[in-house]
């Protein structure tokens, strides 16, 4: 991680007392950031001093705050063991504002990813089924994680692997056969297909004839039959434009739509490299590569009929990606359910000689759960994302009409927030939780929330839209704390987004906003901005930056900041 500059700060000062005891990185990595603000800014324990001094580390704290004597700092205290610094604010702010204001979007970027590719699989849904809040998360956290890694550096390679090959296919081409009308399907591909789908497994409880015909179905389409394959190209079209529109209102992109049946022709080159290695071994009829030396199930390559699996898919697509994209890492942002069969895929890479396998990452996720059941369609515990997201932008459309009937570009604002709530609402979570599907909660445009940070944000530019006479340039220091709260948050960003990065975890950066957001809500309440004094120069550029900080990190959780509201 990149050293904190005000923590370095402190650092250097405690160092030049402490350099026989201790190094300057120990030091570093000792010093903590108090609770409670009114404890100072950063505090040193000193415990690790009292085994080298022979003293209680409250005595070797008050001597240690005696010491301490630097213009940067307002004063040093010790707090029992601690010995706890006030920073001069300032002095130490327009170094900080100013850095905001002159990089503007550029702030909070990295160079540590310059030069490397991430491959990340996200998304992902089925074709010919309804694109359920259960898709959500993938979509959401992989094109944050993505929007994260450009930021510092990597260029992002998001594949939406699919759900396109298997013998559901089979199923609902007999299905659309026997029951089927085009007009229909053109009209609500999805919602129709998947009558057709459920209609055939109705059915097939008391016609088990119709699950030979789905099998037969699905053999002509492997084997390339024309009418079949026009069918499924059909669905999957259809399919395709139909999720196109969902990730336009959530305002993600991909730059692969290679699903399961693109791999259709390089398994076997797969099955041939793991005999060559004399990895593949016989059980019960099956093809399988043993893991036992790692402690985890054998991986299933063929089946005894000589079907291959989502296993065989894995390897092959990994070292397709490996051979097209040069990726340094990949990431596949997948259902935590799925962790061990990763874990198969990625030994297998390595057992082949693969190393860049060490550099393949699961991102396991929770689920959505609905009354604390997983969400499942059969049994009809499935929400429709596309319902869901309409619902919120109509909430939005209905708020603004009340609170803000004049507002230009109303619609395009409505659709920024509404899908600005379901995305934060999902990424505010660690991304390991379950989340409880909960409409009321999602579209709650008020607490932890985006839209209120999206609120804070145009709150914000309308501030300095009314100051529009005066050119937002220097920061020369503001004396009250709650000046000084902000421009400690926003001396964060860069260390959150590489934290963001690092742990894979978007709600670092969502909770960070919201700490923001909140901290900015009571300067705003406490301090009149734009009253004609000294220090007005000084609140607006403090201002522009937190409109920086804030706009940059929604964008990062591919959320939309709107001017006004």
């Amino acid at each position: 991680m990149t050293k904190d500059f005000l923590k370095t700060l402190y650092t250097e000062a405690l160092h030049h007392e402490l350099k026989e005891y201790l190094t300057f990185d120990e030091v570093y990595q000792l010093i903590e950031t108090p609770k409670h603000s009114d404890h100072g800014d950063l505090a040193f324990p000193c415990f690790q001093l009292a085994k080298h001094k022979g003293q209680s580390p409250q005595q070797i704290a008050e001597e240690l705050a005696s010491l301490l004597k630097d213009p940067e700092f307002s004063r040093v205290e010790a707090i029992g063991p601690y010995v706890n610094v006030f920073l001069n604010g300032k002095a130490l702010g327009p170094s900080i504002v100013e850095k905001v204001l002159s990089l503007n979007n550029e702030f909070g970027s990295h160079v540590f990813g310059k030069g490397k590719t991430i491959a990340i699989d996200m998304s992902s849904p089925n074709i010919a089924k309804p694109f359920s809040m259960g898709h959500l998360r993938s979509t959401v956290i992989g094109n944050s994680l993505a929007l994260i890694a450009n930021k510092c550096g990597y260029k992002t390679v998001r594949i939406n692997y699919i759900g396109d090959w298997g013998t559901q296919f089979g199923k609902l081409i007999v299905a659309y056969t026997k029951w089927g009308d085009e007009s229909k399907v053109r009209q609500n591909p999805i919602g129709e297909l998947f009558k057709l789908y459920t209609k055939f497994h109705v059915e097939a409880e008391n016609d088990s004839s119709l699950e030979v015909e789905g099998r037969k179905a699905f053999k002509l389409l492997e084997d390339g039959d024309p009418e079949i394959t026009r069918l499924w190209k059909w669905f999957r079209e259809e399919s395709l434009m139909a999720f196109k529109k969902i990730y336009q209102l959530l305002g993600v992109e991909f730059d692969s739509y290679n699903g399961e049946a693109y791999y259709n022709d390089k398994m076997e080159e797969v099955v041939e490299q793991l005999k060559n290695a004399q990895l593949l071994e016989m059980s019960d009829g099956a093809e399988v590569v043993r893991l036992d030396d790692l402690n985890l199930p054998p991986c299933l390559i063929k089946k005894s009929d000589g079907a291959t699996l989502y296993a065989t898919r894995d390897l092959a697509s990994a070292l397709d990606r490996q051979n097209r994209y040069k990726f340094d890492q990949a990431l596949y942002v997948v259902g935590q359910e799925q962790g061990v069969h990763f874990k198969q895929v990625f030994s297998v890479l390595n057992k082949l000689g693969y190393q860049w396998s060490d550099e393949m990452k699961h991102i396991p996720f929770g689920l959505y759960l609905k009354a604390g059941k997983k969400m499942s369609t059969r049994k009809g515990r499935v929400i429709l994302l596309e319902d869901v997201l309409n619902e919120a932008i109509k909430i939005a459309h209905d708020n603004i009409k009340v609170k803000n009937p004049d507002l230009h570009h109303a619609s395009e604002v409505a659709k920024a927030v509404g899908a600005g709530a379901i995305i934060f609402h999902d990424l505010k979570n660690d991304r390991q939780n379950a989340i409880e599907f909960s409409l009321e909660d999602m579209l709650t445009f008020e607490g932890e929330t985006g839209p209120y940070i999206q609120y804070t944000h145009a709150r914000a530019q309308s501030i300095i839209r009314k100051a529009s006479d005066v050119q937002i340039k220097d920061y020369n220091g503001l004396s009250d704390i709650e000046s000084w709260k902000i421009i400690k948050l926003l001396h964060q960003f860069p260390q959150v987004i590489e934290k963001a990065h690092h742990e894979s975890s978007p709600s670092v950066l969502a909770k960070y906003l919201l700490q923001t957001a909140k901290s900015f809500n009571k300067y705003y309440g406490k301090t009149k901005i734009l009253v004609d004094d000294e220090e007005k120069m000084s609140r607006l550029a403090l201002v522009k930056s937190v409109t920086i900080v804030l706009s940059e990190g929604l964008f990062l959780l591919g959320i939309s900041a709107p001017k006004e509201m």
